[in-house]
């Protein structure tokens, strides 16, 4: 029996050999990659066909561009639950396409899952990291010094660990309160998430309280919810903030999610929404404008929260002057429910 001769290992195909294919320089080729809006149409699917004919595909590790920078992007969310985050990350994810640039996602859906995020980030050398608000662990921070990596704080106006970009939180809560006492109701909640660390519901209780104040109501009717993104969390709220006082004319809630489910378990008692009740919700998720009655929401803009994420760390790295903080600002979606 003949013994097969071993296989000859065959080397990967380089940008230089997709080069000769298509009868163009290095140079295009890496533009096609990473700058494609360089590079004429023709050129950029001859480009393309010789790569695909030869299984090439860019190395997208530190060294790929000029100066050792990375093409890839990292971003930590704690959810896609919700259509907020799912239009942030298509904001991310058109941000990267636009600037030629690859969006690696991680989920941490706690500050510890987000450290080990960071640190997957710079084994993995990215060109910088966007992550969810400011409840970091010491450590996640320490990390985030020390690799001098640029980040983006989202959902976070204000003074970040580099550079943020959000919406003023106090100020929306404040218009949701006033929304509510000038309506004439008298009796206001407030439903809150447990995550308190966190600024995107931190900031929130302190501009009810002063506003309750400011109106002579009172200012204690604030409950939690054992998860603001799930459906239990709305009749939870209710019979929390009902327990407090039995005559309750209005609630804000921390999510759509919990203000639909208490819209709900309203119609499954007989509470007229908004006769009886007015409910007011927290992101404007798809279901808000079809809940009926329809849900009055506060509106952040989260997809020009992940694209404008992409934009400032793309103009960083390309020495553009960058605003620490950019406000994408909201608006207060009045409909039916209050």
């Amino acid at each position: 029996m003949t013994a097969q001769k071993p296989k000859t290992a065959r080397r990967a195909a380089t940008m230089h050999d997709v080069a000769r294919a298509a009868d163009v320089s290095a140079m295009t080729v890496s533009n096609v990659f990473r700058q494609p809006q360089r590079v004429q149409e023709e050129t950029r699917r001859k480009v393309l066909g010789a790569a695909a004919e030869l299984g090439y595909v860019p190395n997208l590790s530190a060294g790929t561009l000029a100066a050792g920078r990375s093409l890839v992007i990292g971003a930590a969310v704690p959810s896609i639950r919700n259509s907020s985050f799912y239009r942030y990350v298509t904001g991310l994810k058109e941000g990267c396409d636009a600037h030629g640039r690859k969006l690696v996602l991680m989920l941490a859906d706690t500050p510890e899952q987000e450290r080990e995020a960071v640190e997957a980030f710079i084994g993995l050398r990215v060109a910088g990291m966007v992550l969810i608000g400011n409840n970091h662990l010491a450590e996640t921070v320490d990390l985030v010094a020390k690799a001098h990596i640029p980040v983006v704080e989202s959902w976070l106006a204000g003074e970040g660990l580099d550079m943020a970009i959000g919406y003023d939180i106090a100020a929306a809560m404040r218009q949701a309160c006033r929304h509510h006492v000038q309506a004439g109701r008298a009796r206001v909640g407030l439903a809150m998430s447990p995550d308190r660390a966190s600024r995107r519901f931190r900031d929130r209780m302190p501009v009810f309280v002063a506003e309750m104040q400011a109106a002579g109501l009172r200012d204690d009717l604030i409950v939690e919810v054992d998860e603001p993104h799930g459906f239990s969390s709305g009749p939870q709220a209710l019979d929390a903030l009902l327990a407090l006082e039995p005559e309750l004319d209005a609630v804000i809630c921390p999510t759509d999610v919990t203000a639909a489910s208490l819209v709900l378990e309203c119609a499954r008692r007989g509470i007229d929404v908004p006769g009886g009740l007015a409910v007011i919700g927290w992101g404007d998720y798809e279901m808000a404008a079809a809940l009926s009655p329809a849900l009055t929401t506060v509106k952040p803009h989260p997809f020009d929260m992940g694209r404008g994420a992409i934009d400032m760390l793309t103009a960083r790295e390309e020495g553009v002057a960058v605003a620490a903080s950019v406000d994408t600002g909201f608006e207060m979606m009045v409909r039916e429910s209050a």
